[in-house]
């Protein structure tokens, strides 16, 4: 049993395990293929490994002929019986099962018939004395009838000894199994659903050891439609055929499919198979369209194939094969004249532009410009109605119907092909048309255009595609219209690398040259682009005239399209500079207008857009959904896109876990450090940073100061200056205050305040006026940090920005915490906790909660007379190293921060403690252990105290040092 079988199946498998452990039997059920068989096998493997199918193993397998055949599958089962079984039984039911079993005379009579019940029973329960029974019948519809009813007769009464059965029925899609009865009361029934399109991708790639082409997968994936023997026959026939799949060519179905799936279509009257052919044929078949292309009676046709299960009518109409795989059977199934007559009535008879030159062209499979034509037209007229998939197949069509003397017209539909496909998120396909035309077209023009594609195609990861743009703007020179195209996308990539002036120059060269050429659409997409750049280099009155000026050009926020990507722009800026509504209501209207017409690239960019607003705005719940949405709309592309990624881990460091969170973003760091994209390489720096600190502790800090400082040092490479840059300061000054590193945290905060003006936003200065309060209270004067703090806490509550709020009541309540304050400190954590419960801002609810924790656990230490200085997160963690016996050095090593630091901290250690050697330390700490386990254990009785390592140094800031011990009380 290989763990490729399983593929999709781990859950249920459990499922079935645990169901073993308190009831009588397990029943899989579902269609043919979809695994019931393999789930049997491996939860027989699984019994096997952990000794529970230890005991006596009766298994049937009948096959469809076996089911004619009278007590076959009670044979199968017994064979494993010993003969001592029977001649332990009275002689006339002794008799009676040898006689079914072929071991004696066949059984005549109703007296007989209850003799073989009342042996299979007492067999059983022979068995069931020297061990547990193990019954497995896989293809339980298979069971003969007179096996079946004794087997009925005998688990109806095997309650109370340890007899089981595992089972495996095939039913009908939606159907209830019939051979329940079969199964002791009580037992579980489990179906089998169908796959996931991932899993059937992840199936596919690893039955038959290749990758297939990314639309012959998709045309696996519909056709199985999550079956996964149905996916694998149609992978192995595809990489042994390897044929392609589009443009009128369709997946190869196997022959061994075809006779399972057709042996009853095959039985059908002519007239009936003809009418199943047309509906296959058409992409939303009606009886209406069926009687439009000539069929003389549909309906009754469809009757009969609905007697035979393969295909029905509903009230409307509307006409649905059983299953996916059987219309792509019956269509595989007929000869090639059949299927161009079955298109040919279609083509007359469908009134949808866009189907009815599909059909045309599969009607005429041989050049014709007239049929081409037809077809780049309907192509232009599907992607308007915003079905880019439908676009790129009718010009790739429209591409194989152009006459050979036309190499031009060719080329051209060729590119109008790649650039649906890429609408689609179809990436491959663009690429392969894009470099076709580069390696065949003589017209520069063309040439250009084929390598903005790949300019396209190469989405965040342009920075190797630099010569494409050099090698561009030379076939370019002189034709204003297409230098444009070309230095907007050096702008573009000058953005995503961090080339910000290089960016701008291009930007303003694009828009001139755009100008020039009249190509206003262009134009506005370099002034937008040039307003992202003035954005991120700290220059928002900039930014904002090239926004204007874009907007102005392309007849303001209402233009459709072309405004799509100003809009969201817009809200990017709002919400910079701390307008969150309007940001909101902006993206949020965006996404609502786009629906379905816009292209993945489209749909990524706004969804990632909404994702950041709504963490931002406290909505975090919805986030996750947003983020979710984002990487569904990418993992149809086949490409992992940091975009998304971002979004994904930004969603889950505010509303779901810091290890979820850390997970993606480190993803999303590799895969722009792949693509050399520098735009989302700070912003998955920054997350995965924020991540960490969600942690608290010494390690998660020193992890966030590693990322933080990369980001600190690539906005300063970039000159980058946008208030997020200057957010991601604060979480670099509030990471190394956590290390004990003051004097770096008050350079960084230094640095950040010289880039402060009258326009920053007041969230950055209130990240700030946390970063200074934590510094302060680091400092030991926990007053003037919590003044700064509040400060920072009043700021934020005039700001719809909740998350913010949450996290500066926890640092201010710490603070106030630590300093013994608390009335106060219970006050606004209190706050925190409710409001980051309210949003579902999860991980900042759970800093709450340990905070408030902390707070108990150091009142009941004050009430036991235990309580005394208490110590921060990273000088609770040295004391408890240098108490244990570690070196300054060691102690360093293991929190990832320097030795000067260490020193520093122990320095203000003994200070607090009262002591002046790592004796008197180790001696104090051991005490104090034994003072916070006693709390620990006054706490709750009925908890089992964690070691006393454990309640020194993992719950940080919670040591404290008995009174006793402070020689300066």
């Amino acid at each position: 049993m290989g763990v490729r079988s399983l593929t999709g199946r781990r859950e249920l498998l459990d499922t079935a395990q645990a169901a073993l452990t308190g009831c009588p039997g397990v029943l899989f059920h579902g269609p043919a293929g979809i695994g019931k068989s393999v789930l049997v096998a491996a939860l027989m493997a699984s019994l096997a490994t952990d000794g529970r199918s230890a005991g006596t193993v009766l298994h049937c397998s009948p096959a469809e002929e076996d089911a004619r055949l009278p007590f076959v599958g009670l044979i199968d089962l017994f064979a494993r019986v010993p003969e001592s079984c029977l001649k332990a039984l009275a002689p006339e039911p002794r008799a009676a099962l040898r006689a079914v079993l072929l071991r004696g005379r066949e059984p005549a009579g109703d007296q007989s018939r209850l003799a073989v019940r009342v042996a299979v029973l007492e067999v059983l329960r022979t068995l069931a004395a020297t061990g547990p029974v193990l019954l497995v019948i896989d293809d339980l519809q298979w069971f003969d009838e007179p096996s079946a009813e004794v087997l009925a007769f005998a688990v109806r009464r095997v309650e109370g000894i340890d007899i089981r059965v595992v089972a495996a029925e095939r039913v009908a899609d939606g159907e209830q199994p019939e051979r329940l009865r079969c199964c002791p009361p009580g037992t579980v029934e489990l179906p089998v659903p169908p796959l996931a399109d991932g899993e059937v991708a992840h199936l596919v790639r690893t039955g038959i050891g290749a990758d297939l082409a990314p639309a012959v997968l998709r045309a696996i994936q519909d056709a199985a439609a999550g079956n996964p023997w149905y996916a694998l026959e149609l992978g192995r026939a595809a990489a042994r055929d390897g044929a392609p799949v589009g443009f009128g060519r369709t997946l190869s179905v196997p022959r061994r499919l075809r006779t399972l799936l057709l042996a009853q279509v095959r039985t059908l009257p002519e007239t009936a198979r003809r009418t199943l052919l047309v509906t296959s044929a058409a992409a939303r078949p009606t009886l209406t369209l069926l009687r439009a292309a000539g069929l003389h009676h549909p309906a009754a046709d469809l009757a009969e194939a609905e007697r035979l299960g393969v295909a029905t009518a509903d009230a409307d109409g509307i006409v649905r094969f059983r299953h996916p795989l059987i219309r792509a059977a019956v269509y595989a199934d007929a000869p090639e004249y059949s299927r161009r007559q079955a298109h040919a009535l279609l083509a007359h008879a469908v009134t949808e532009p866009a189907e009815q030159a599909r059909h045309l062209a599969l009607a005429h499979p041989h050049e014709d410009e007239t049929t081409a034509r037809t077809l780049v037209s309907a192509a232009g007229s599907a992607r308007r109605d915003g079905s880019p998939d439908a676009a790129f197949e009718l010009a790739g069509l429209a591409v194989r119907r152009t006459p050979g003397d036309r190499p031009a017209d060719r080329a051209d539909r060729l590119l109008a092909a790649a650039e649906y496909s890429c609408d689609a998120g179809r990436l491959d396909e663009a690429g392969q048309a894009a470099e076709t035309v580069l390696a065949e077209s003589g017209s520069a023009r063309q040439r250009v255009r084929a390598r903005l594609i790949l300019l396209r195609n190469a989405g965040q990861a342009l920075e190797g595609a630099r010569d494409l743009i050099e090698e561009g703007l030379r076939d370019a020179d002189g034709d204003p219209e297409t230098e444009a195209w070309l230095h907007h996308w050096a702008a573009v990539l000058g953005l995503l690398c961090g080339e910000l002036e290089e960016a701008a120059r291009h930007a303003r060269r694009a828009a001139r040259h755009a100008a020039r050429a009249g190509d206003t659409d262009t134009r506005i997409g370099a002034l937008a682009t040039l307003a992202r750049v003035r954005s991120l280099a700290g220059e928002p009155v900039a930014a904002d005239a090239a926004l204007e000026e874009a907007l102005t050009l392309v007849g303001g926020a209402d233009a459709g399209p072309e405004s799509w990507g100003l809009i969201r722009m817009r809200a990017i800026l709002a919400l910079d500079s701390d307008m969150v509504t309007e940001a909101r209501a902006l993206v949020a209207g965006l996404l609502a207008e786009i629906g379905e017409f816009a292209g993945v690239e489209e749909v990524m960019a706004t969804l990632v857009s909404l994702t950041r607003i709504q963490v931002r705005s406290g909505d975090c719940r919805e986030a996750l959904r947003t983020a979710a949405r984002c990487s569904r709309a990418m993992a149809e592309t086949g490409v992992q896109a940091a975009p998304a990624l971002y979004a994904a881990a930004l969603a889950a460091a505010a509303g779901g876990t810091a290890d979820e969170a850390r997970h993606l973003a480190e993803q999303a760091v590799r895969t722009s450090e792949a693509d050399g994209d520098r735009l989302f390489l700070l912003r998955a720096l920054a997350v995965l940073g924020q991540a960490e600190l969600l942690v608290g502790d010494p390690r998660g800090a020193a992890a966030a100061v590693e990322a933080l400082q990369r980001v600190k040092e690539l906005g300063e490479a970039m000159s980058a200056a946008d208030p997020p840059l200057l957010h991601w300061y604060s979480d670099l000054a509030e990471a190394l205050v956590i290390l004990g590193e003051t004097d770096a945290a008050g350079a960084v905060i230094r640095e950040a305040r010289t880039r402060v003006s009258g326009d920053t936003p007041g969230s950055v200065l209130a990240a700030l006026e946390r970063a200074e309060g934590l510094r302060e209270a680091g400092l030991g004067r926990a007053k003037e940090g919590a003044v700064r703090l509040r400060a920072a806490v009043d700021r934020l509550r005039r700001l719809p920005l909740p998350v913010e709020l949450v996290r500066t009541l926890i640092a201010l309540g710490a603070v106030e915490r630590r300093s013994r304050r608390r009335n106060a400190a219970r006050m606004v954590l209190g706050e925190a906790l409710e409001t980051a419960t309210r949003i579902g801002a999860a991980p900042l609810a759970a800093r709450a909660r340990d905070e408030l924790a902390r707070l108990e656990a150091g009142e009941r230490s004050a009430e036991t007379g235990a309580g005394g200085p208490e110590l921060t997160p990273t000088e609770a963690r040295i004391a408890g190293l240098v108490g244990g016996g570690a070196t300054n050095r060691e102690v360093a090593a293991e929190l990832f921060i320097s030795v000067k630091t260490v020193e520093g901290a122990l320095s203000r250690v003994y200070r607090k403690v009262g002591v002046r050697s790592r004796t008197a330390l180790a001696h104090a700490m051991a005490v104090a252990v034994i003072a916070s386990g006693a709390a620990v254990d006054s706490a709750d009785d009925d908890q089992v105290r964690p070691p006393a390592r454990a309640v020194m140094t993992s719950q940080l800031g919670r040591v404290r040092i008995p009174r006793a011990l402070d020689t300066r009380r």
